[in-house]
């Protein structure tokens, strides 16, 4: 989202073939291979399912992840061709480092949250930096905030305070590589 988010906002020229290309190449890293990492961890017996009730089974997906996000900042989106895209996956980076550190102290924080507020957030910058008016996507994203935090909780698949972590492990790391 962030991505097809990115070339909707973004005023630079980028022949379509090229965002079509580049978009592709996203969802392969973002969403099919790690399924496809999931499907091997669940029959490999790594993780029961795919709500990973045990902190303990977080943390191979999110070395995996980490790791599929350092191939995109160094092999997909480069600062020298798309900068702020660039930012948002490292800031995304960052922010996974930080559920894997929060893993070892026993804490699970809400990775659903951490995503949807780093996508607000990066959006928010955009539009700033753009000075384009994308107030109605970013008020359906706020509305998909609230959506997902009652779906967290309704599936007891996280308390309150989990929410509240992944929100701001989400938020702030993006706004920190903004102003960096």
């Amino acid at each position: 989202m962030a991505t097809v988010g990115y070339f909707l906002v973004t005023p630079r020229m980028y022949d379509l073939n090229f965002k079509i290309d580049v978009s592709i190449t996203t969802v392969i890293f973002t969403i099919c291979i790690p399924m496809l990492i999931f499907i091997l961890l669940r029959r490999f017996k790594m993780i029961d399912s795919i709500f990973l009730k045990e902190v303990s089974q977080r943390k191979v997906p999110l070395y995996i992840y980490i790791l599929i996000l350092f191939l995109i900042i160094t092999k997909v989106i480069t600062k020298s061709i798309f900068a702020e895209l660039f930012d948002f996956y490292l800031a995304t980076l960052i922010s996974s480092v930080i559920c894997l550190m929060l893993v070892f102290f026993r804490i699970k924080a809400s990775m659903h949250m951490m995503g949807i507020s780093g996508l607000v957030m990066f959006l928010v910058v955009l539009s700033i930096s753009y000075q384009v008016n994308i107030t109605f996507a970013l008020s359906i994203l706020i509305f998909m905030i609230g959506l997902v935090a009652t779906s967290r909780l309704f599936l007891k698949a996280h308390t309150f305070t989990e929410l509240v972590i992944g929100f701001f492990i989400g938020w702030i790391p993006q706004l920190l590589v903004t102003y960096w």
